[in-house]
């Protein structure tokens, strides 16, 4: 009695929910594909992989599933999509140099590795997007410089020391730099600070030497480094890696800091971080748009999640910066 006086309501029920999901297949954003403006240039077999795990949201050349064509889905890939195009688009950097580009897959390289590219979410429902170990692989050997870099002259390292001797010099106090267009405020002692970890960026032969402020290597020697506490400041300078004759390779051309601030309620929108890039001698901000630091930074930085949003760790010492 009770099953045949409850079908009427659940039959009722099931014809509202299938009214309902026809007419949301109407409400549709515009997802259109522009023409593919200069494609990355990169290897065949590179563009091979490229296209199979990351074209349907990072190219102008989306091919959707049908299930990603049914609304509510096709709200979320509509949205996924635009900002994935945002980030990187490989229909479009082809148009820079051929570095440039380099420098792009390495990011994207390390998304894959650290398992945030593609979206879990987009690999659960496209599970042949999945990335090998060997298309992997291929990508790194790609990026890996095609030989040793020539020794420095000495008229390279000269050059080298001389703007060295000016970057200690002129990067002080008494010199004004601009903060950066979403206000995030240069720290011209940062020169000063203590060494707390060192990487490479072996696509474009890059040395970077990762500094702490007080509070952070006081985080660091109390392992409290996860989260960060307010008031870290950690800057990371780029050099062009220079060899010697010797084989040591030392720090040759300048080429940027970049600044990560811990203070939780001013960049609260960033996830509690405030990030800035100056880039050469002159520290021109970088970014033209005040949403930079989500785009280029927080991005980017998304993967790593789970360090509290920071990608060099520090040296594993209780002893590192400690005085």
């Amino acid at each position: 009695m009770k099953q045949t006086r409850y079908f009427p309501l659940f039959a009722s029920l099931g014809a509202t929910a299938f009214v309902i999901l026809v007419g949301i297949q109407f409400i549709r954003p515009e997802l259109t594909d522009p023409p593919v403006q200069a494609e990355i240039q990169a290897p065949e077999e590179v563009r091979t992989i490229l296209r199979h795990s990351c074209y349907n949201c990072h190219s102008n050349e989306t091919k959707l599933s049908w299930f990603d064509r049914i609304s509510p889905a096709y709200w979320f890939v509509t949205q996924d999509v635009r900002r994935a195009r945002q980030h990187v688009n490989f229909s479009e950097i082809g148009v820079l140099s051929p570095q440039t580009q380099k420098a792009v897959l390495f990011d994207a390289v390390n998304q894959i590795q650290l398992g945030a590219m593609p979206l879990p979410s987009y690999r659960a429902v496209h599970r042949d997007s999945t990335i090998t170990p060997e298309q992997l692989r291929v990508l790194r050997n790609y990026l890996e410089p095609g030989g040793e870099i020539p020794a420095a002259t000495n008229a390279d390292s000269e050059a080298a020391n001389q703007e060295y001797v000016h970057w200690i010099q002129s990067h002080g106090t008494a010199r004004t730099v601009e903060d950066t267009v979403n206000g995030v405020p240069f720290h011209p002692e940062y020169k000063f600070w203590k060494p707390i970890s060192s990487t490479e960026r072996v696509e474009n032969n890059t040395i970077r030497v990762v500094l702490g402020n007080d509070t952070a290597v006081r985080a660091i020697a109390e392992k409290h480094t996860n989260p960060w506490p307010n008031g870290t400041v950690i800057a990371k300078i780029t050099w062009r890696e220079e060899p010697q004759p010797d084989g040591r390779v030392v720090p040759g051309t300048f080429v940027q800091v970049e600044l990560m601030i811990r203070d939780r309620e001013k960049y609260h929108a960033t996830a509690g971080w405030g990030w800035g890039r100056w880039l050469g001698t002159d520290l021109k901000p970088d970014g033209h748009t005040p949403d930079f630091a989500t785009r280029q930074c927080l991005d980017c930085h998304h993967a790593v999640r789970g360090n509290d949003y920071v990608f060099t760790m520090p040296i594993a010492s209780s002893k590192v910066g400690v005085d």
